[in-house]
């Protein structure tokens, strides 16, 4: 058979590539004869950088700036001279993996670190930038790096804001003399959902970052006026926009404050990769993430990869850390959807995750062995 290994992340256990690299060696024990092809991906999340400065040929730089809880950490980022383009990835920056587990709450944390990397690309004369903002720990709506960018912010009483929660009382904003970082300024969201409301970044991904349901009302006042000052004064529409709710709100942030271009990260990736010429001849595709559950069918790249693979009558694998109990409810999605929890537990999963990963694709393929 011809196969196609195209796996995005296992969030804070292994990387797209590693993930590639050990499903290729379980294949390999149970089918030699087969051909592979592997094709790490990443929609926009953890790994933006390091899959798509590959396909770009860029090199890793890095600088000093903070994390979402504003402690010291120097970040990397990505640079190719020739084209004049850079590559950030937030979640090296204001990523959750950053930040002890269950130690700041998303009260206490922004996106003022990303700005100095922006900066800093700006500054080597970057004319493209591409951001993958997924993973983020962040829910402030973009107001974090809005303000390191140059944005000022300003309550009913003419007072400067300087914590995102206290956007309720937000009145107006003066924007900075450069608001044009870059000629194009590409975000690659992970995800489809808006700013606001039940399907709003607040609801749907704030309790993977600490914000707990007496939280929603807070956070949710707060965005929701910084979308109404920024839709009477510069973006009408914006909060409503697919993406826009991406990275706890940085979709829309980037948009509003940084002139930017929303764009899902696997059409970035599909595109730049030339996926559709891929699939043309591929008897069977493997992809996987972390946890395939029902946000896996809201934009991710593991879902589309799937939805790619129906459309064409391919057959396709999805394997996860966790395969949530209530499966995707379009189940014609995957011909299977297997986890590393069958076999073992979820602990020993996430500290040996290539070491079971492997074992599961070498499980899977030798049940296909008349396939």
């Amino acid at each position: 058979m011809k196969v196609l290994i195209v796996p995005d992340k296992f969030k804070g256990t292994l990387a797209a590539p590693a993930a590639a690299e050990a499903i290729e060696r379980g294949w390999r024990k149970a089918r030699p004869s087969d051909s592979l092809e592997l094709l790490p991906m990443s929609d926009g999340g953890d790994g933006f950088g390091q899959v798509l400065s590959g396909i770009f040929g860029a090199k890793q730089t890095s600088l000093k700036t903070v994390d979402a809880a504003h402690r010291p950490i120097r970040a990397d980022w990505w640079w190719e001279a020739k084209s004049r383009t850079a590559i950030i990835e937030s979640a090296n920056v204001i990523g959750l993996t950053l930040l002890p587990r269950k130690k700041f709450h998303p009260f206490k944390l922004d996106t003022f670190g990303l700005g100095a990397v922006i900066r800093a690309a700006a500054a080597k004369g970057a004319k493209r930038c591409y951001i993958g903002i997924g993973g983020s720990a962040t829910n402030d709506g973009g107001f974090g790096v809005a303000r390191a960018l140059g944005w000022e912010f300003f309550n009913r009483r003419e007072r400067l804001i300087e914590k995102w929660t206290e956007l309720d009382e937000l009145a107006s904003f003066h924007a900075p003399d450069r608001h044009q970082w870059f000629e194009e300024l590409i975000v690659a969201v992970d995800v489809q959902n808006p700013l606001l409301g039940r399907r709003g970044c607040t609801r749907v991904y704030g309790p993977q970052k600490g914000l707990r349901p007496e939280d929603f009302a807070k956070a949710e006042g707060c965005l929701r006026q910084l979308a109404r000052i920024c839709s009477e004064s510069k973006v009408p529409g914006c909060e409503s926009e697919p993406g826009a709710g991406a990275a706890g709100g940085l979709g829309f942030g980037l948009r509003c404050f940084a002139n930017a271009r929303l764009q899902p990260g696997f059409d970035l990736f599909a595109q730049k990769t030339q996926l559709a010429r891929r699939l043309r001849g591929v008897d069977l595709v493997i992809t996987g993430e972390g946890a395939i559950d029902p946000s896996t069918a809201m934009g991710k790249g593991t879902g589309r990869i799937a939805a790619a693979c129906h459309k064409l009558k391919i057959p396709c694998i999805g394997l996860a850390g966790i395969v949530a109990p209530k499966r995707l409810e379009n189940g014609k999605l995957f011909m299977q959807q297997r986890g590393l929890t069958e076999l073992t537990d979820v602990e020993d999963a996430k500290n040996r995750a290539a070491f079971w990963l492997e074992r599961l694709a070498e499980k899977i393929a030798r049940e296909l062995k008349n396939f």
